[in-house]
């Protein structure tokens, strides 16, 4: 119950900043797919358009490839914050909840309770077949019970992108870059040769993706996990921020404008060359087509460095949990139909090229019809096909896993308003900062 409070106090105050609105207003369901004959009929709930027009064009597949077992399904699109305070609540009451919903996967662990009866179907035995489905993925959205609760759109691998063209026009060789310290060399070669103009890479202020990085190639996690206790003062964390703070002193990078290279600012900085490569999950390369069509050609995709040879180079980065509710008829048949819509072939390839997700079945990263398509946007946008740095990633083994559980918000919260500002703005040391954030969140938190 505990964590089921938090999130319905955590929503409450994104309520009064005004994320939402004060209250939730009925909203028009956003279509309705498949006929009224059908043998089951559902409704679903997203936060995200484009996920209920995936939905509804796999909904029509499944009843071509299935006429006696169709499905209708009603689909709803609600604000973020709105959508998972009406979730929770009506699972909370046992009456009112869809069939089936996309939780956000920062939301995930409140829907997932360890010390309580889960209100979610399991999908175990759904996903029976689907061997291939990246299990970093699957984990993440697993209860304690060890039950899958969530079906994935797309791994969200963290991967470098880099702007050879600059490299090209100052002669700095980016791909013999394996480890932070040939990275951090880098970016003094870039600094000089650029007279200062550009810089390496910028450091975030409102995100954690740098520090999910520097835990993954260590196998750490300051959650703990689905059952460990929290720990901010890792030394994977530590390592992470210590280089970062050097950086900004040597004027190798910057701070990413309003926090983080995701916004409005961080695109400008992008696309008008004043920072020359981050790392950012794979679901980033959507942003360079719909935000930044001009650096077509420009970009490459590579593997992020590591502190270590050996280490892991990437980790899951975001996501959505689609989900078969407690109250849902015909659960069975629910959970059939979303794992075939969100890991089957159909569906992998909707995702891919319409979506721009790396796909969570890892069976079609090696198929060149797949991963290789010329009319495949993604695939011709950049300098590499994407699917190839993935197949790299696969032979490594090296997409780590952290977790998002009950504590997250917590943690991600006071790092993205207090630590980073501390460190990277106010120069704090990295010691004092994690140990005051280590107070911070075990007082929360208990």
């Amino acid at each position: 119950m505990k964590k089921l409070v938090s999130l319905l106090l955590a929503l409450c105050m994104l309520l009064s900043l005004g994320v939402a609105s004060a209250e939730i207003a009925d909203v028009e369901p956003l279509t309705v797919a498949g006929p009224d004959d059908a043998t089951a009929k559902w409704d679903m709930w997203s936060f995200v358009d484009a996920h209920n027009e995936f939905y509804a064009q796999m909904v029509d597949k499944w009843n071509a490839e299935n006429p006696d077992r169709t499905i209708q399904i009603t689909f709803t699109t609600y604000p973020y914050a709105d959508m998972h305070q009406k979730m929770l609540m009506s699972l909370q009451t046992g009456k009112g909840a869809p069939d089936m919903c996309d939780i956000e996967i920062g939301q995930f662990p409140n829907f997932i309770p360890a010390d309580e009866e889960i209100p979610l179907y399991p999908m175990n035995d759904a996903l029976v077949g689907y061997e291939d489905m990246v299990k970093a993925r699957l984990d993440v959205y697993s209860g304690a019970d060890g039950n899958r609760y969530g079906i994935p759109f797309h791994v969200g691998a963290s991967v470098m992108y880099w702007n050879a063209e600059i490299f090209e026009k100052y002669n700095l060789d980016y791909k013999s870059v394996k480890t932070w310290e040939d990275y951090t060399e880098l970016g003094r070669k870039l600094r000089d040769a650029s007279n200062g103009e550009v810089y390496l890479t910028s450091v975030d202020t409102a995100g954690v993706d740098w520090m999910w990085i520097a835990m993954s190639s260590y196998g750490e996690d300051w959650t703990g996990g689905l059952d460990g206790e929290v720990n901010v003062q890792l030394d994977s964390v530590k390592k992470m921020l210590e280089m970062q703070q050097q950086w900004l002193e040597e004027g190798i990078a910057m701070i990413s404008t309003d926090g983080h290279v995701d916004l409005e600012a961080g695109f400008a900085n992008v696309s008008s060359g004043k920072i020359a490569s981050f790392p950012k999950a794979m679901w980033y390369m959507s942003r360079f087509i719909n935000y930044m069509p001009e650096m077509k050609g420009k970009y490459d995709i590579g593997l992020i460095p590591t502190f270590e040879a050996g280490q892991k180079c990437s980790v899951g980065i975001g996501g959505t949990g689609t989900v078969v509710t407690n109250q849902a008829s015909e659960p069975e048949l629910a959970a059939e139909w979303l794992v075939w819509a969100k890991c089957g072939a159909e569906g992998q390839k909707y995702i891919w090229d319409v979506l721009g997700f790396d796909v969570c079945n890892a069976a079609y990263w090696s198929d060149p019809a797949f991963a290789e398509n010329e009319e495949n946007i993604y695939n011709t946008f950049f300098r590499v096909k994407p699917y190839l740095v993935l197949q790299q990633l696969d032979e490594l083994d090296a997409i780590g896993t952290i977790y998002s559980t009950a504590n997250s918000p917590t943690i991600n919260d006071y790092f993205c308003t207090t630590v980073l500002n501390n460190i990277l703005e106010d120069g704090m040391d990295v010691d004092e900062a994690l140990q005051d954030a280590a107070d911070y969140i075990e007082f929360e938190i208990d």
